[in-house]
């Protein structure tokens, strides 16, 4: 299979074209091509010769996500973009405009094979990973489509980002570079369901992201129902691979639970994840489950919401409930999915 350019690092670029007998200058002009200038393909490359964009051409991949359809949000304007691989393969990404800037969420597997009970997106199981090149032209397409720049980049689409760890590693190495788009590692959050020594692993990296943690339960036993990955791994495991984290990278980790309506939304449940987060300095993002054609889970009503956020701000924790957005698109939380050849 042909080498996929867009995936190599600047140094790797430039070890590349030196062995085809082209000086270090050129490599940058292409980097800056593919990474700054969002070229989509070689022939948009001019101050490069005609000699070189074909041999490139024959050499390399090139990869340029089509857009195979875009939803917008009637309610806030959200979009959804359904883009095709070079292999045919489909995946989706969601662009959010906040008032501190636009962001966007990316997918880092065709499909997942985690199984969380209330997301759509591991209902057809694990397809493949995504390349460095494919997680970030989600976003060089979408700064394309839109013309606007994207300031936070969040890895929560379809996949379990550390289930692609040397993909998901580069990538943000990537996206982060001052050659390339340069987004703050701070604007970058990545999402896990807890697989323990990944965590513990991407802590050594000491990187500046945001991780957030998939918990959404607070027992072994409710967590197991909702989730497989914690067969596997126990909260106490998690929570030690947690506190690791922050004391390796310190920066503090982001409890995602999504409430639903009788299943772990009461006061002991609101009163053990306090329990959880205070001792590392969580923030806790509440996320009401949204609805899937799948399963029966229901949202908490929204005066459960707001009791529960409330006894979580009496512990001093920092909480926040997550807008809904693009819920009308299937564009939310736990949404996406590989639909499109069943549309």
């Amino acid at each position: 299979m042909e080498s996929d350019i867009k995936s190599l690092s600047l140094e790797e670029l430039t070890q590349e074209l030196a062995a085809c007998g082209e000086k270090a200058f050129r490599a940058k002009q292409m980097y800056e091509w593919m990474h700054v200038k969002l070229a989509r393909d070689f022939s948009e490359m001019t101050n490069l010769s005609k000699e070189l964009r074909e041999q490139c051409g024959s050499r390399y991949r090139y990869t340029a996500l089509e857009a195979v359809r875009v939803q917008e949000s009637k309610i806030d304007g959200t979009k959804k973009y359904l883009f095709k691989l070079s292999d045919g393969n489909m995946v989706e990404s969601v662009w959010m405009r906040y008032r501190h800037g636009n962001s966007v969420c990316i997918s880092s597997q065709v499909g997942c094979r985690m199984g969380c009970r209330f997301c759509a997106s591991t209902l057809d199981g694990l397809e493949r990973n995504l390349l460095p090149s494919e997680m970030l032209d989600q976003i060089y397409a979408i700064t394309k489509l839109t013309g606007e720049r994207v300031s936070n980049v969040v890895v929560m689409g379809t996949g379990e980002p550390l289930d692609n760890y040397e993909n998901l590693l580069k990538f943000i190495r990537m996206l982060t570079d001052e050659n390339g788009l340069h987004i703050s590692q701070r604007n970058v959050t990545v999402s896990t369901c807890g697989i323990v020594p990944r965590m513990r692993q991407l802590a050594k990296e000491r990187l500046q992201i945001t991780l957030a943690l998939s918990l959404h339960a607070v027992t072994d036993e409710k967590r197991r129902q909702l989730m497989p990955i914690a067969n596997q791994y126990s909260i106490g495991e998690l929570m030690e691979a947690c506190r690791y984290y922050f004391e390796e990278t310190g920066r503090r980790i982001t409890f995602e639970y999504s409430l639903v309506g009788g299943v772990n939304d009461t006061d002991k449940d609101a009163e053990r994840l306090g329990a959880l987060a205070a001792p590392l300095g969580c923030h806790v993002n509440l996320i009401p489950v949204n609805p899937i054609k799948e399963r029966d889970f229901v949202q908490s009503e929204a005066a459960r919401i707001r009791a529960f956020k409330d006894k979580l701000e009496k512990k001093q924790i920092n909480v926040t409930i997550r807008r809904e957005m693009g819920r009308d698109i299937d564009g939310a939380c736990g949404q996406l999915r590989r639909n499109y050849k069943n549309t």
